[in-house]
């Protein structure tokens, strides 16, 4: 193991480990959240040890979650009882073997299969799994932050083409205009090149040629919003003559750093204070579509003498070379604030000891 993630409960009683907290979702299946939990029964009294991973969609700041009222929605939650030991184990995965090694007689393994937005992954002693009624004190619970992500297919295809022939009043001739991409995924930071091809039928002149790339968000847990953001817009003054043609590639990038200012964005989750970029696109597979609540989509549009075209755009970021590499987000959906989803400064993250998925968060 190259790094150990490790929280132990107030009295010391339990303590949760996990090798890593990136958990990638490969749009068929997402990887088994497993890890150990430490448990010291001297001073349990005869209660027993739970771990669960909670999915909870945040939309709002945890800042908000006062006089009773909370911005955030668990929607799926599964418990294991881990001590003492209840039916048959099933084999340790490597990740649980190594951290056995690290942890010793005292853990116990535990394992889950993930789905949703923002997790939670925590150990605690209690007499019972799931009792309404039964005081938890916060000394008998230990939680860890992980996050689902997804990475940009290793196999890049072809770019999208489109084109439009449009004909104007007062003009017996059409202007024809095709644009396409170089390749299907881009990786954030990198510059996208769109190749554009004019076909200027008409007697009028076309002085300018104007490119974007805008972002949708589309939030189907509480609503069926969808939000559209333009995130890169340039202009280039090129001149297209009447009963010309023209052809040339330019290229845009769309960066985070150029929209902090900008309200209604979505950008990828992080941990505490690392670094993040636009939401990457969500990739969907049928099967897994009832438990996508957010979703994250791009297009570059290519607008000529009030003639546009729109090209669908894969944006995402590489998987790292190496298990090692922690990677900066992938998630989808809302923001600021603190968690997954939340409404409010420019943040992100869980400020608390929750564990949270993050997943694109909304800047608002």
């Amino acid at each position: 193991l190259c790094r150990i993630f490790k929280k132990t409960s107030g009295n010391g009683n339990i303590a949760l480990y996990l090798g890593k907290r990136d958990f990638v979702d490969n749009v068929d299946s997402v990887e088994v959240v497993d890890g150990v939990i430490k448990v010291d029964p001297a001073n349990l009294n005869g209660r027993k040890v739970f771990v669960y991973l909670a999915c909870a969609f945040r939309y709002g700041s945890e800042d908000l979650d006062v006089i009773g009222l909370s911005f955030r929605r668990d929607i799926w939650v599964k418990r294991v009882q881990v001590y003492p030991p209840v039916g048959g184990n099933s084999p340790n995965t490597p990740m649980q073997e190594s951290l056995m090694k690290k942890v010793g007689d005292q853990g116990y393994p535990f394992s889950f299969q993930a789905c949703g937005v923002d997790f939670e992954v925590k150990g605690y002693v209690a007499n019972e799994p799931d009792n309404a009624d039964e005081v938890i004190e916060k000394k008998d619970t230990c939680r860890l932050m992980i996050r689902k992500i997804q990475f940009a297919p290793t196999t890049n295809k072809a770019g999208p083409k489109a084109d439009i022939t449009k004909q104007f009043m007062m003009t017996d001739k059409p202007v024809h205009l095709e644009a396409s991409l170089e390749k299907e995924t881009y990786y954030h930071g990198d510059p996208i090149t769109v190749n554009v091809k004019i076909n200027n039928e008409t007697s009028k002149i076309v002085k300018k040629i104007k490119v974007s790339v805008e972002q949708s968000t589309s939030v189907v847990l509480y609503s069926s919003d969808t939000y559209t953001k333009p995130v890169c817009t340039e202009e280039f003054g090129e001149t297209i003559n009447a009963n010309s043609t023209f052809e040339k590639s330019f290229q845009i990038i769309p960066l985070l750093s150029n929209n902090k200012e900008k309200r209604g964005l979505a950008v990828d989750g992080r941990l505490k204070d690392e670094d993040t970029n636009l939401a990457s696109t969500t990739l969907v597979s049928l099967i897994c579509q009832k438990y996508v609540f957010v979703q994250i989509s791009s297009c570059v549009l290519v607008l000529c003498s009030d003639v546009t075209v729109e090209l669908p755009l894969t944006l995402m970021s590489p998987k790292p070379a190496g298990e090692c590499i922690a990677v900066h987000a992938r998630g989808n959906y809302f923001l600021p604030g603190g968690a997954a989803y939340g409404v409010g400064g420019w943040g992100g993250g869980c400020t608390c000891a929750r564990t949270h998925t993050q997943a694109p968060f909304l800047k608002r």
